[in-house]
């Protein structure tokens, strides 16, 4: 871990960057996708976000923490008009997203392989019409609550890069981490919860292709919620 990490406390939010060994085959695609999809943050983000794509885009969204990419990708190829960022530091399953874009380029899509806080740093002012933090590690145990990413500094970079009007989505199927972003959101003040009643936060998002996270729940008997913020 480089001095700098240390000093922005981002080894906070996730944990282990590898799993297994991956295969030959993915390794190729992970290193010739990063090559295509990664954002530069060396280099001065751009006054309008769009030009980072080759596509012509009217929108931009983030998601952190993708996964295994089947909520990124699904989004990305049904919507080619918008723009995504997917941020996934876990490199098993950013060479799982990588490999299957081998078999389906997205002209409207591009990564972050490392930490979210540096790119939210990095986004000019009120840039993206979107943000999904869907299913991330809820640290469980007391003790490690501070290391949830949703914190009243990281919502403070939510409502910087967000356009008035924009959407922060939070799925979760662990209910003590429901509440601490609903009492998150509303001591922040810059963002409204958007159901009108149980039913709405109780079902998913319009499109919504499921996730393999969101499967293991329901096996494991535990019902996700599906909360929405508005920036005001």
């Amino acid at each position: 871990m480089t001095e700098g990490r240390k000093s922005r406390s981002t080894e906070a939010f996730f944990g282990r960057r590898r799993g297994k060994t991956i295969s030959p085959l993915q390794a190729t695609a992970l290193d010739e996708g990063l090559k295509r999809y990664r954002l530069d943050l060396d280099q001065p983000a751009p006054t309008d976000i769009a030009t980072l794509f080759p596509a012509k885009l009217s929108d931009v969204r983030l998601e952190i923490g993708f996964g295994g990419g089947e909520h990124l990708l699904h989004e990305a190829s049904n919507h080619p008009e918008t723009g995504f960022i997917g941020v996934e530091p876990f490199v098993n399953s950013m060479a799982k997203t990588m490999t299957a874009l081998t078999q389906k380029p997205l002209a409207n899509l591009r990564v972050h392989d490392d930490d979210a806080t540096r790119l939210l740093d990095w986004l000019p002012d009120r840039c993206l019409a979107g943000i999904d933090l869907l299913y991330p590690d809820p640290w469980p145990k007391k003790k490690h609550w501070k290391r949830r990413f949703v914190s009243q500094v990281n919502l403070g970079r939510f409502a910087r890069v967000l356009k008035v009007g924009g959407s922060f989505r939070f799925a979760s199927d662990i209910d003590s981490y429901v509440n601490w972003t609903l009492l998150a959101c509303a001591a922040h003040g810059g963002f409204a919860w958007q159901a009108a009643d149980s039913a709405e936060w109780k079902t998913p998002y319009a499109g919504w292709p499921g996730t393999r996270y969101e499967a293991k729940a329901f096996r494991e008997g535990r019902r996700p919620a599906y909360l929405t913020f508005r920036r005001v």
